[in-house]
């Protein structure tokens, strides 16, 4: 299921849409959680991104795991192979902290939706929900970054 797409690695076509999708997920949720009056503005993009990039996420994981077996299959080893499971631990990284940035998403946009079923909660919940919002983001923009630049290293960092 996670192999190919019209004769190309889903692998490489997914991992777009992390590169996209995660980063915004990250900003916007700083803004919702650092700038109270922007939240209408921001939380139905915001919400969707809390779902979208952990999805994109988990595909590119499970695609880049057949893509890596594919290519062990296929024989290569070596320094190569080092390079691409060094890439896997980074997405897989990158993976375990943008779902527990995107449930922390939803459940500050819960908190802070104003809605009457909403309990009402401690005045606490909502700051410490902010602090830890905006720090698996700050993660999730490092591991995207280190992900993705170890992924090219691998596939161009000898073409030039």
């Amino acid at each position: 299921m996670f192999e190919e797409v019209l004769g190309l690695p889903l692998h490489v076509l997914v991992v777009h849409a992390v590169v996209v999708f995660v980063p915004l997920l990250a900003v916007l949720a700083v803004a919702y959680a650092a700038l109270p009056r922007w939240r209408s503005r921001l939380d139905w993009a915001t919400g969707i991104l809390a779902v979208v990039a952990p999805v994109a996420t988990f595909v590119a994981v499970q695609s880049g795991e057949a893509f890596t077996d594919a290519l062990v299959a296929r024989g290569f080893q070596g320094p190569i192979l080092d390079q691409i499971f060094e890439h896997s631990r980074y997405g897989d990284i990158l993976f375990r902290i943008v779902v527990p940035l995107g449930i922390l998403v939803l459940l500050l946009l819960v908190v802070t939706s104003g809605h009457p079923r909403v309990p009402r909660l401690p005045a606490l919940v909502t700051p410490v929900l902010a602090v830890a919002v905006v720090a698996l983001a700050g993660a999730s923009l490092v591991y995207v970054y280190l992900t993705g630049h170890s992924g090219a290293e691998t596939v161009w960092g000898t073409t030039l």
